[in-house]
């Protein structure tokens, strides 16, 4: 979860936080600790591209300058030879492969666009509209690499292969296939053979790689299978990118993601043992590798890092390497699975392999066990029942919050209602105050009484709030992450429900917060959210909090996807309407005193017990 979101969470903790403490005896209040939102800016796309042109060279003069140093001829570039790259279209996306490396060097998907394909015109490719996942120019997928029997690091990602087709374009469909094999043959008998399987519906590719007699040229008992430089960025705002992408592997048993830190840190992983699979992210997309044979892997490697971009922008680098083993055989295959799609929950949890656990519904120190759950048996299926009858999905979200709101009805009825017996007791508490405030013991020991006696519990309208922190989470998570928002539109200006709905741009950015843009959801709910406030607040003491936590939170919300504002703006509604409800049409609140009050002492009146048991130690040893 990204620094911004943390914020937000922190602050509405402190709001139910400060609620009780505003509502009960006199307790130290807690500091809340202000943390920095992340720069959001837009990326500046040519000068990004010019720094992606420059790293490429960078990575070019380094590739060379590592073959200057290698003397087995053949494995190196065949400079008499072209790079020649053929095409697969299915269903679903394009694919282009090269003879360099015999590997995949583009990827498109054809249901996604690019987030400039708006500024594409409509004589260019229809290719050039969509998402484009390979990182080709940093290395991209799948090259092998060992060290020779020499003792040189060899890599195939030079190596011009041969092609076992003259063709240069397949078009598949349906149920499709389609098998390409690219070979290198280092002599006679030594060779290397990459066999492409292509379907025609699907996101996935067979993969088989077979080293032929190999054995007198590979040394150490293992190779890599070599991702280098994760995926490509395709969203415009690279910092919110960021803080969703990694890159992760299935490990005995569970899932370990490594996040690349934003500036000059490097992090790296390492694993000996079985691997059932890699992935390589972005916020809405992955590259996942998975061996037919996961217990045949030995052991993986990976390294993560980020780099600072003009205008603000971030973008996350990850290479990867799964280690395979070799044992001087004469003849080695080994099979794999390469996906390269959307990161949607339905699709990987087809594939039956705890590919579904890349999808990240979020999590707040720790509660991952108790949000992910909701979120992905809850709400999700809830939110894709809708859909199936409702094509606009900010219709979708609308008709979600109200059915979010109803079924927490009766949480927030109790919390209302609790609120409302608080209220009422504020004048008897205000003359506690004024009686003992030169007695604090005294004056918690009475307030306490009363609650006693009127059967009030002074954290009855704060808890049913806490209750619901992890549902709120879970929609928190399932709104920033689903693909399903993405580049859809709602109404008016809300184009994508994926971004910010932004109705004016600053100019400028607003201190400690680093927001530039205005977004009219965002004020809408903060409007929505004072409203709300002033209806449930009455008590003077609390005037300040009315008006400070809208303000703070509208500010927060600025960044955040419209779909998500949209929905918290509609919740914000919907209990306004519910509170009016409440307050004249609901059943009469009166404070009565109760026949048989608990004997039973609360956790608020062993507090203060023993606050005032500890003043009056201190002053014996005073006296």
């Amino acid at each position: 979860m990204d620094k911004q979101t943390t914020l937000a969470f922190v602050l509405i903790g402190i709001v139910l936080m400060v609620w009780l403490y505003m509502s009960a005896p006199t307790v130290p209040p807690d500091q809340a600790q202000k943390r920095k939102a992340e720069d959001s800016l837009l990326l500046d796309r040519q000068k990004q591209e010019a720094v992606e042109k420059e790293e490429a060279k960078a990575v070019e003069t380094q590739q060379l300058e590592k073959k200057d140093s290698i003397s087995l001829g053949k494995f190196y570039s065949d400079k008499t030879r072209q790079e020649e790259f053929i095409t697969i279209e299915n269903d679903v996306a394009i694919i282009e492969l090269s003879n360099k490396g015999g590997k995949i060097t583009k990827y498109f998907l054809k249901e996604y666009n690019n987030w400039y394909h708006k500024n594409i015109g409509e004589n260019e490719p229809a290719y050039k509209k969509m998402v484009q996942l390979v990182n080709y120019s940093l290395g991209g997928s799948f090259d092998i690499e060992f060290i020779s029997s020499e003792g040189k690091a060899i890599s195939t990602a030079d190596i011009m292969f041969d092609l076992n087709s003259q063709n240069k374009y397949f078009n598949l469909s349906g149920k499709d296939s389609i098998t390409l094999s690219y070979t290198f043959n280092l002599n006679d008998e030594s060779s290397i053979v990459k066999h492409y399987v292509f379907y025609g519906s699907k996101y996935d590719t067979h993969f088989d790689l077979e080293l032929n007699k190999m054995n007198n040229v590979i040394s150490n008992n293992i190779y890599d299978l070599v991702w280098k430089g994760g995926l490509q960025f395709v969203e415009e705002n690279s910092v919110d990118e960021a803080n969703y992408s990694n890159s992760s592997f299935f490990y005995g048993g569970e899932q370990v993601i490594i996040d690349a830190p934003h500036g000059d840190e490097i992090i790296e992983e390492e694993k000996s043992g079985r691997v059932d699979w890699f992935t390589v992210r972005n916020k809405y997309f992955a590259g996942i590798v998975s061996p037919l044979k996961p217990e045949n892997v030995e052991g993986i490697y990976i390294k993560g890092y980020s780099k600072g971009y003009p205008m603000g922008g971030i973008k996350e680098y990850y290479d990867v390497r799964l280690k395979m083993p070799f044992k001087n055989q004469e003849a080695v295959k080994e099979s794999f699975s390469i996906y390269m799609g959307p990161v949607s929950y339905d699709i990987l949890k087809s594939y039956d392999n705890n590919l579904d656990k890349i999808v990240d519904f979020g999590s707040f120190f720790g509660l991952k066990f108790i949000v992910r759950p909701i979120a992905e048996y809850v709400f999700l299926p809830l939110f894709k029942f809708l859909n199936t009858y409702i094509t606009n999905f900010g219709v979708v979200i609308i008709i979600f919050s109200l059915i979010i709101k109803i079924a927490l009805y009766p949480l927030t009825k109790s919390s209302m209602q609790s609120m409302k017996k608080m209220q009422l007791l504020q004048p008897k508490i205000t003359e506690i105050k004024e009686k003992f405030k030169d007695d604090p013991q005294k004056m918690n020991k009475e307030t306490m009484k009363l609650y006693s006696t009127y059967g009030i519990n002074p954290a009855g309208g704060c808890l049913p709030l806490l209750l619901q922190m992890p549902i709120f989470i879970a929609l928190w998570g399932l709104f920033q992450s689903v693909i399903e928002l993405r580049q859809q539109h709602f109404i008016w200006w809300i184009t994508d429900l994926s971004r910010p709905d932004v109705i004016l741009d600053l100019g400028y950015k607003i201190p400690i917060f680093g927001i530039s843009q205005i977004s009219g959801l965002a004020l809408l709910m903060g409007v929505t959210t004072f409203a709300q406030q002033k209806m449930t607040v009455k008590d003077p003491q609390q005037k300040m909090l009315v008006y400070i936590m809208p303000v703070m939170l509208t500010i927060l919300f600025m960044s955040f996807p419209s779909g998500l504002n949209l929905y918290y703006f509609l919740f914000n509604l919907f209990s306004i309407a519910q509170q009016y409800y409440i307050n004249n049409y609901g059943k009469t609140i009166e404070l009565q005193p109760v026949k048989n009050p608990k004997k039973a002492k609360g956790f608020m009146e062993r507090m203060m017990e023993a606050a005032e048991d500890k003043s009056k130690q201190q002053q014996k040893r005073k006296k």
